[in-house]
């Protein structure tokens, strides 16, 4: 499993194999058809720590479905190191710090329209006001924090699906 400080990998979807540098090593795995990859952009550390342990210990309960997870704090890294067809879901915090998750994430989708894209709030939104807003990004998904594990997996779960 890769984290953000090892290199990003890169795909070839058809065979869903990932390639990267560990340790100046170029290494290759096979992923999972089931496997689905989530990066999670927060300025909280203890909030991306929180949900990617959440996540990862969801991998260890079920069998069908295998959670690869990404974190970073700070917008503007997470943005210059992205890759685009990597990740089926991204979980971006709405008030951050540098660059909201607003900007973020059209930044993001103008490089892969594909990804999905859940926000996370800790504070009361309008949230058709910003689907009118923004309706450009096909803003669909919020989990309003705080929020259990159990919680979370499920709306990742229903957005992966």
């Amino acid at each position: 499993m890769f984290t953000h400080h090892d290199s990003l990998p890169t795909t070839t979807l058809s065979n869903r194999q990932e390639t990267f540098t560990q340790s100046g090593k170029e290494v290759q795995q096979e992923l999972s058809p089931n496997s689905k990859r989530v990066l999670i952009v927060d300025d909280d550390p203890d909030i991306t720590l929180t949900f990617k342990k959440g996540l990862e210990a969801e991998n260890e309960k079920s069998g069908n479905l295998f959670f690869e997870v990404s974190t970073y704090n700070d917008p503007i890294n997470a943005l210059s190191e992205f890759k685009p067809n990597l990740y089926d879901l991204l979980l971006v915090d709405i008030n951050m710090p540098k660059m909201d998750g607003l900007e973020f994430s059209a930044k993001i989708l103008e490089q892969d329209i594909n990804v999905r894209v859940c926000f996370i709030t800790a504070t009361e939104i309008n949230t058709r006001a910003l689907r009118e807003q923004y309706s450009s990004l096909s803003i669909g998904c919020f989990i309003k924090k705080p929020v259990t594990i159990e919680n979370l997996v499920e709306r990742v779960k229903a957005e992966l699906n």
